[in-house]
């Protein structure tokens, strides 16, 4: 493999397993020292280490709450000290809950709003605080086609994920004479992703009265390209994104989605 990012420093943020833990594996791979920021700090630990044995790559691990300001602002302090700075950091850290909105619990509905909006702008501004006295530096949020589109029985998920790509293109906007771009990456649907296997077939096939194996059906049989995303398919544009190769790029959110969404 081409290395594109050798000795990047990288914060990728709900990073201790799916998708968040193969965009570790692929920084490292492409040559980034990266930390990786999880609630489930064991399991964060355990997938630093693996994936540092696997590239030769300086791979950290921290317990983060995306949610709570001032230890965002630590974390990323801590970072540049362990990593030597900051080059891109990617915000994938997030929740989806879904329900019928007559009866959604409003705490949970704004449970969503904190970790998935929120939380993004919490990290996106402490990295670029890091960034901006250095003149350069890639933000990347992990969005969603659900930040394109409305999404049946999942209000919450829909208005965090429309409302990250408005702070995508508000904090471009704001840093992109002073070197530090702002960019999203909005996938398909993780068939094969822990969230899908172990949360949301389960929640789906609840909230419209079908099998699990038909919400499967149901939601590739949506996707022109007739397949589930990929992790792969996300981490080669989050590569593109965080190097130079898209220096004229800035305030995008990039569909990955299969022909899904083209808006």
């Amino acid at each position: 493999m081409m290395q594109r990012l050798m000795d990047k420093k990288a914060i990728v943020t709900g990073a201790a397993q799916g998708l968040g833990e193969a965009l570790v594996e692929r920084l490292a791979a492409e040559g980034c020292n990266v930390v990786g920021w999880d609630i489930n700090l064991p399991l964060m630990e355990a997938t630093a280490q693996r994936v540092a044995e696997a590239t030769g790559r300086r791979v950290m691990a921290a317990e983060v709450d995306v949610t709570d300001a001032a230890a965002v602002r630590a974390a990323v302090e801590d970072a540049v000290r362990q990593l030597g700075g900051l080059d891109i950091m990617v915000c994938n850290a997030g929740i989806l809950i879904s329900g019928d909105s007559l009866e959604f619990d409003a705490a949970k509905w704004r449970k969503v709003i904190d970790v998935d909006l929120v939380g993004y702008f919490l990290c996106a501004r402490e990295a670029a605080r890091a960034m901006l006295p250095r003149g350069r530096g890639s933000i990347i949020q992990i969005n969603s086609k659900s930040g394109k589109k409305g999404s049946f029985k999942n209000s919450a998920y829909a208005a965090a994920k429309f409302g990250g790509i408005g702070v995508t293109q508000s904090l471009a906007l704001e840093f992109a004479e002073r070197g530090v771009r702002v960019n999203a990456v909005c996938p398909g649907n993780l068939l094969d992703s822990p969230l899908w296997v172990n949360s949301l077939f389960k929640q789906y096939a609840a909230n419209q009265g079908i099998t699990e194996a038909e919400v499967r059906q149901k939601y590739i049989d949506q996707v022109p390209m007739k397949r589930s995303c990929r992790y792969e398919d996300i981490a080669n544009v989050v590569v593109f994104l965080a190097s130079d190769e898209s220096s004229y790029m800035t305030g995008q959110a990039i569909n990955v989605t299969g022909g899904q969404e083209m808006r």
